[in-house]
């Protein structure tokens, strides 16, 4: 087998060392512009949010017809969210303005849904209540553990925000019997896997934080 020139010239440790993950990704921050798809998507799921609180209440929150538009809303917005990560990891679209936006955008479609249904009365306050206050924990924890590391998004917290999905678009639909206590089925557990990655992210914050720093950027 022959050797390339460019080959033969350079270091044996530079032809052999791997490239580390979050080296990767923060060449690709480096080059990824600001307006790309993904932030786009990122930006439309911020943009649907008022769309869907007002669709949410019109009516006096009840109305089939405008109960089916909030549930339409909520599902487009979900589905972006389902794609922009994907895409600005798989293209190296990864940006500063993605890393923030799309938690941001995340918290804002859920804490508005389960808000405006426990005003309606279609779901406990204690239930919206510890959705939204472990967010916001979460949150201001994460803010407090960035001088040390970043801790990477989990397995854990993507499945706990499908569920909660899932059990608020259950909920918006206009439909009551067994499928209503599906419904809160599963929203029952989408507060355990809230409570339990919860408690799982201040595990991973506290051992960043006493080991001076060892979380890496991974994700948006």
């Amino acid at each position: 087998m022959s050797v390339q020139p460019d080959e033969a010239d350079r270091p044996w440790s530079a032809q052999a060392a791997p490239i580390r993950p979050d080296f990767a990704i923060a060449r690709a921050e480096a080059g990824a512009p600001l307006l790309n798809i993904a932030n786009v998507l990122t930006m439309l799921r911020i943009a649907i949010v008022p769309l869907f609180i007002v669709a949410l209440f019109m009516g006096g929150g009840h109305q089939t017809s405008w109960r089916i538009a909030a549930v339409s809303l909520f599902a487009l917005a979900s589905i972006t969210d389902r794609f922009d990560g994907q895409l600005a990891r798989k293209y190296g679209l990864v940006t500063d303005f993605g890393k923030l936006a799309d938690p941001i955008a995340d918290k804002a479609l859920i804490g508005s849904a389960v808000i405006g249904l426990s005003v309606l009365g279609d779901l406990p306050w204690w239930i919206t209540i510890v959705i939204c206050g472990r967010e916001i924990g979460i949150t201001l924890l994460r803010l407090v553990v960035a001088r040390r590391g970043v801790i990477p998004a989990g397995r854990g917290g993507k499945l706990k925000t499908l569920v909660q999905s899932l059990a608020v678009a259950m909920l918006l639909l206009p439909l009551s019997g067994t499928y209503t206590e599906v419904g809160m089925g599963m929203m029952y557990l989408a507060v355990a896997l809230t409570v339990a990655t919860g408690l799982d992210y201040v595990g991973q914050a506290a051992r960043v934080w006493f080991a001076g720093g060892s979380g890496l950027v991974r994700g948006r």
